[in-house]
């Protein structure tokens, strides 16, 4: 064969197959006899240096062929050096391509002894330094990435199982490393396991995804459940060792982008909040009637913020008492369905129990936030408030230093409850209907 010296008969099918086997390798090999003659020379020698093994083999050592002659000795005592040394050695040379070019290449040579123990020859691996210094760059990267990336990275096999997970996604997925492996994603994550899904299985059929997915999940933990946002890339991972690609799984890198989302949606929707009290401010400007303005300031804060609102007001010139026996409904949205305010001139005190949260406001002069039992159908009636009632949030009404009543905001069972921003911007309501039925009593129309 082209890759080995001439050997004696008997050893032809050893010949054959040491032949077939260096031809096959991906790096370029040689190899020396003791007196540094060549014995082997395989194809991705031939490739890279455009000698073929008929012009190789038997030649000694690479003076004037292979490497310039101010440069053999230094280079053919470099690689014969090895022989009676333990280990490899690693070194750098410029050889000479067959077409007089020059290309730097990096070599591992390591001695050969033969069957009595003594040394035989040298063998030596050999590839350009680019390639090599790439293959090096792809490994480094591959361990920074797996070991100190400050995102999350994970290997998914074809069945969207974890095979290799990064300290940074350990952390996110509050799980350890080697714990997570193999367990399916759906054993982590409670709510947006079908849309990750849905992405790996895209990217395993049809290649990676042209931008990064953003994706809310919902975690489960030993503290409970966590509600995160992942800002998510792709790539599909195929064997470089198969003739076609071969998926292999996915390598899919994420990085936490909740307190940025929460920031950004917090930031819209206090921009829509004022706006919409620069709106009614200016339908209120345009009411004769102070209590259509103040029923004017419901109707545009109900907007992406309640589904009811009702105004109970105190009668005119009556010390608030224990109970609030004295309060009475001025104004309230329509029930089931929603619509805009409807003043009310009835009269009629509310019976509203002893802890109702509108009694709680009062007496605390500050809002208070209210949530039923998910199985309690009475919760919202013994409010009297409209069934389906989930959410309540009571905001007392204050103007000239005296307490007017409280405006009450409610939210059904599909909405979340309630928070402390809400309550800021239900306050800033409160503070203008206020200053409008304390305008409409004034002037003896409230």
């Amino acid at each position: 064969m082209s890759a080995s010296r001439i050997e004696p008969e008997h050893e032809q099918p050893t010949s054959d197959l040491l032949a077939a086997l260096l031809d096959g390798m991906d790096a370029a090999l040689c190899a020396f006899d003791a007196e540094g003659v060549i014995t082997h020379w395989n194809r991705e020698a031939e490739r890279i240096l455009g000698w073929p093994p008929e012009e190789a083999v038997g030649r000694r050592g690479f003076a004037g062929w292979a490497v310039r002659t101010a440069d053999a000795d230094e280079v053919q005592g470099r690689l014969m050096a090895v022989m009676g040394a333990p280990g490899r050695q690693v070194h750098e040379f410029a050889l000479l391509r067959k077409d007089g070019g020059r290309v730097l290449v990096r070599t591992q040579s390591a001695g050969v002894r033969g069957a009595d123990g003594k040394p035989a020859g040298v063998y030596c691996a050999f590839s350009e330094v680019h390639a090599q210094i790439d293959l090096e760059r792809a490994i480094a990267l591959s361990e920074a990435l797996f070991e100190d990336a400050s995102w999350g990275v994970v290997l998914v096999d074809v069945d969207l199982r974890p095979t290799v997970v990064n300290a940074h996604a350990a952390r996110a997925l509050s799980a350890g490393r080697s714990t997570l492996l193999g367990r399916p994603l759906g054993e982590l994550i409670v709510q947006g396991v079908d849309e990750l899904e849905g992405a790996l299985h895209h990217v395993l059929a049809e290649g990676a995804l042209p931008a990064p997915a953003e994706i809310w999940v919902t975690l489960r933990t030993a503290e409970g459940e966590r509600r995160r946002c992942w800002r998510c890339g792709f790539l599909r991972l195929a064997s470089p060792l198969a003739e076609e690609p071969v998926p292999l799984g996915v390598g899919w890198l994420f990085q936490d982008i909740t307190a940025a989302k929460e920031a950004a949606q917090e930031a819209d929707r206090l921009r829509f909040r004022t706006n919409q009290l620069y709106r009614a401010s200016h339908a209120a400007a345009e009411c004769e009637d102070p209590m259509e303005a103040a029923a004017a300031y419901l109707d545009y804060a109900l907007a992406g913020f309640a589904d009811h609102a009702l105004i109970d007001l105190f009668a005119e010139g009556a010390e608030r008492q224990e109970g609030g026996g004295k309060l009475v409904r001025a104004a309230a949205t329509p029930s089931p369905e929603p619509g805009p305010s409807l003043l009310n001139s009835s009269g009629i005190p509310l019976r509203y129990a002893a802890g109702h949260p509108v009694l709680q406001a009062v007496e605390r002069i500050g809002p208070v936030r209210a949530s039923g039992a998910p199985a309690d159908p009475d919760w919202a009636p013994d409010r009297q408030w409209p069934p389906g009632t989930a959410h309540a949030l009571c905001a007392v009404l204050r103007s000239r230093g005296r307490t007017l009543g409280a405006v009450t905001f409610l939210r059904g069972a599909s909405r979340a409850a309630f928070e402390r921003p809400d309550a800021v911007y239900a306050e800033s309501v409160a503070v203008r209907v206020a200053a409008a039925v304390d305008l409409a009593r004034a002037v003896g129309g409230g």
